[in-house]
């Protein structure tokens, strides 16, 4: 994918927002439980944001390949091996 849409970067700004969120959390010593909470919504986020990206960037490459099967398979296995990378 060669530009990503302002969506997914919206995403990251909200993922960066509540990390910094975090950081001021620990700064005011809030219980553990209130700081896992918000890590495991930053963990969704970032797992939720891969899976977008993956997927629009396997449909695009799919589409340029629609003539070429080996490319188009090439595509898939890639985005497969970035799914399961990204776990």
């Amino acid at each position: 994918m060669n530009s990503y849409e302002v969506k997914i970067k919206n995403r990251i700004k909200r993922i960066e927002g509540q990390l910094r969120g975090i950081l001021k959390m620990m700064d005011e010593e809030k219980d553990c439980k209130a700081v896992v909470t918000q890590l495991s919504a930053v963990r969704s986020g970032v797992d939720h944001t891969i899976g977008v990206i993956v997927s629009q960037n396997l449909k695009e490459c799919i589409l340029e390949a629609k003539n070429n099967e080996n490319t188009a398979n090439d595509s898939i296995q890639e985005a497969m091996d970035l799914l399961v990378k990204s776990r």
